[in-house]
């Protein structure tokens, strides 16, 4: 007993004993209850100064047992960026509204207005063909505007966004839901005071030049934690959009945990299929590897060389972190190759690992890891 319980403090399990089922390697485990709790602390944080928050379900691809989870904490909104997720939560009978993330492609368009009530849109082209759409099936489509304010992902330029309300405002069948900005994603700028005033400002000006009230004043994502926590004032920003956070507790500008959230909601567990001592320099003429890199290796002597039943093909290697205290010196498309450091391991025992938020997708992702709910 005290040797397992060893083990499994190291982030090791030990096979079980004949005629004993043994869980699928490698797969993913999923704690639900992690999952709610980080969600309805959020919600109840941003919500104690006026935001809302909508949960992005993109990590998970759409799992129906973990939106599920979400709805019950008290999410009205699931935001995912690819279709086949959200109808794969409305086909499971998840009741909330959906909305999609990335802007839809023109050739999606009838299926963005059939199968979700609001998208964000930054292409006055796709805009005008939802509208079609949205005449066609008799329904009314909303939109949130993107703004660009510094990423260089998606976004209208402020100095367009205007122009562009007021011919939004003009479609039949759309109707103008909010503004939002997207930060911290591809350029890395922060959604500081600056920038969350700036967007404070663009809604004021859109609301007072076309006598409307936008619904939605959408700031960004699980980066605007720092800036919630040291502003004085939201300004008019009443929505965000968490993934990141909900999923891995963490704020995503330093990856440093929010206090109060759970950050091993997910666990990556993979099995070893061989443990040997061995030199710790490859032998040979040295050319390109798999990936078409040619390695560099430092002399350690030997040590135990333990090789996992898991690759590159299956997750993103470089987004793991070990829960024992092991080295993983590089991967294959199907192995993943690690250093010990002399501890005892033999085939079928499994070790554990932390994923981030770029593992945790490419793990959710892939046909070749089980997921896992416990």
């Amino acid at each position: 007993m005290r040797q397992a319980h060893h083990q499994a403090a190291r982030g090791i399990s030990r096979p079980r004993g004949e005629g004993t089922t043994r869980m699928a390697t490698p797969r993913v485990e999923i704690d639900l209850g992690k999952i709610a709790h980080n969600v309805t602390a959020l919600k109840e944080l941003y919500g104690s100064r006026g935001i809302r928050i909508c949960a992005v379900t993109k990590a998970v691809c759409g799992d129906p047992r973990i939106a599920e989870v979400l709805v019950n904490s008290g999410i009205g909104i699931l935001a995912d960026s690819r279709m086949a997720n959200i109808r794969r939560m409305r086909d499971a009978g998840i009741r909330a509204r959906f909305l999609l993330l990335r802007t839809p492609f023109i050739s999606q368009a009838e299926a963005v207005v059939t199968f979700t009530d609001m998208s964000l849109n930054s292409d006055l082209s796709v805009i005008e063909r939802l509208s079609e759409f949205a005449l066609k099936q008799h329904a009314r489509h909303k939109i949130i505007l993107m703004v660009e304010l510094g990423d260089l992902r998606e976004g209208l330029m402020p100095s367009d966004l205007l122009g562009a309300v007021k011919r939004v405002i003009e479609l039949e069948g759309i109707q103008l839901a909010g503004i939002g900005a997207n930060l911290a994603c591809f350029g890395g700028i922060e959604p500081d005071q600056g920038k969350m005033e700036e967007l404070s400002l663009l809604a004021k000006d859109i609301e007072e030049e076309f006598g409307l009230a936008l619904t939605y004043v959408s700031g960004g994502n699980s980066a605007n934690y720092s800036w919630f926590m040291s502003t004085p004032d939201v300004g008019k920003i009443n929505n965000l959009r968490l993934g990141e956070s909900i999923f891995l507790g963490r704020e995503t500008l330093q990856r440093k945990p929010i206090p109060g959230l759970f950050t091993d909601a997910f666990k990556l567990v993979a099995e070893v299929i061989e443990s040997k001592i061995k030199p710790s320099l490859p032998f040979g003429q040295v050319a390109q590897n798999s990936s078409g890199q040619v390695p560099g290796f430092r002399d350690l002597g030997e040590m135990r060389r333990v090789i996992l039943g898991i690759g590159l093909q299956d997750v993103l290697v470089s987004g793991l972190t070990p829960r024992a205290e092991i080295d993983i010196l590089g991967a294959s498309s199907d192995h993943i190759i690690m250093n010990t450091h002399q501890r005892e391991y033999v085939a079928g025992d499994e070790v554990d690992f932390d994923l981030n938020y770029g593992a945790l997708i490419s793990a959710m992702a892939s046909p070749y890891v089980e997921k896992l709910v416990m």
